[in-house]
């Protein structure tokens, strides 16, 4: 009989591309995925995964064991949600992936209230870009995921999951102190052309708003430094080796040599929570989704301005 926890872990391989990537979604250690995997090829009496270089790629038996691995964890899951429905009340673990800030700025309160106010959920969370992330939660890789999208480039939720609106997040115009945006009320997006642009690696959803959004403006950014996270970016900002748009959620107290300026219209990026729709009935799910809508109001009333 194969095992669960085995066919996860192929599962968990087949998602995120290592089988290092695997096990910090699972919780577990390289060596522990890999040795799940091995005892679950002699189980089969079959190779699932061959080496090609640093990473692996899943052979043919390997593909077709973790469609047989979805579809039993859909069931299990589909069982877990009706046993916890039964009960009322948020139970067993939670899986929750969100983008950077939100991992920084939204998700501690949440978490912290979460284990306050139900301590039979335990509530575990990963921080995982949001162009990864959606994908995760229907592929089953995770329970429920906080992304966001801009106000140009909305968020397409795949079939089969399902959303909700946590707030809006706003975006402002960081330039060094002595910058001719500095001191400005507002500066329009016309005004953009010829600056120097620091921001997100192509991918992101940051670096994608801001070409489109210049391109639609007429410019063609200079995009001359890169960086993942924002501190990095403001902290660029404060050298006065260019310019950046960065939203408020997360974003910590300003560093001295930079001054945030409003741009006319104001950037908006909207967060969600998504989810399975087999999920929905989940306490857990909903429980999550009503703490997180909750604390908002107060996190984004004290973002920096």
């Amino acid at each position: 009989m194969l095992d669960l926890q085995r066919l996860r872990a192929l599962h968990a391989v087949s998602v995120h591309g290592t089988v290092g990537a695997a096990a910090v979604a699972l919780g577990y250690t390289s060596s522990a995925v890999s040795q799940q995997i091995a005892k679950l090829e002699r189980e089969t009496r079959t190779v699932l995964l061959e080496r090609e270089g640093r990473s692996v790629r899943l052979t043919d038996e390997a593909h077709q064991l973790v469609g047989a691995a979805r579809e039993l964890m859909a069931i299990v899951e589909r069982a877990e949600t009706e046993l916890e429905e039964r009960r009322g009340v948020p139970a067993g673990r939670l899986t929750v992936a969100a983008f950077a800030s939100a991992a920084r700025g939204l998700m501690p309160p949440v978490l912290a209230d979460l284990a306050l106010r139900h301590p039979t959920l335990d509530t575990r969370l990963t921080e995982i870009d949001p162009h990864l992330s959606v994908d995760l939660v229907a592929k089953g890789a995770v329970d429920l995921v906080i992304a966001h999208d801009w106000d140009i480039a909305p968020l397409p939720a795949p079939a089969g999951v399902d959303q909700a609106v946590i707030g809006d997040d706003l975006c402002d115009l960081l330039v060094p102190e002595g910058h001719a945006f500095a001191g400005r009320t507002a500066v329009r997006r016309e005004e953009l052309g010829g600056e120097r642009w620091i921001c997100q690696p192509p991918g992101r959803v940051c670096h994608e708003w801001l070409v489109r959004t210049l391109r639609t403006a007429g410019h063609e950014p200079e995009i001359v430094h890169q960086a993942d996270e924002n501190p990095t970016l403001v902290a660029l900002v404060a050298a006065g080796l260019g310019i950046a748009l960065i939203p408020r959620l997360g974003r910590g107290p300003l560093p001295k040599g930079v001054a945030e300026v409003p741009l006319d219209p104001m950037p908006v990026r909207r967060l969600y929570a998504l989810w399975r729709t087999g999920a929905a009935r989940r306490p857990a799910i909903a429980e999550t989704v009503r703490t997180l809508r909750e604390h908002w109001p107060e996190v984004s009333a004290h973002t920096p301005r």
